[in-house]
């Protein structure tokens, strides 16, 4: 089971400048949803933008806390 705090905090520590928020989509605790605004994500395809939340939570997805993580990303200045 993830703590989402930690999820969030996570996301925006490997995406300065990112706000975050995280929330369990099924009640488990592993089917995580996230919404992501990141300067970073500018120019990027939605795909890199995924592939830039997914590894900093990797850590998670590898001890099996996170089952499913559902993205929306968007960027910002």
């Amino acid at each position: 089971m993830a703590d989402l705090a930690e999820i969030k905090q996570m996301i925006e520590a490997a995406l300065p400048g990112a706000v975050a928020e995280v929330a369990d989509e099924t009640g488990t605790g592993d089917h995580l949803r996230a919404t992501v605004s990141a300067p970073q994500f500018e120019g990027l395809s939605r795909l890199d933008q995924h592939r830039l939340v997914k590894a900093a939570v990797k850590e998670r997805f590898d001890d099996g806390a996170i089952h499913a993580l559902s993205l929306k990303t968007e960027a910002r200045g």
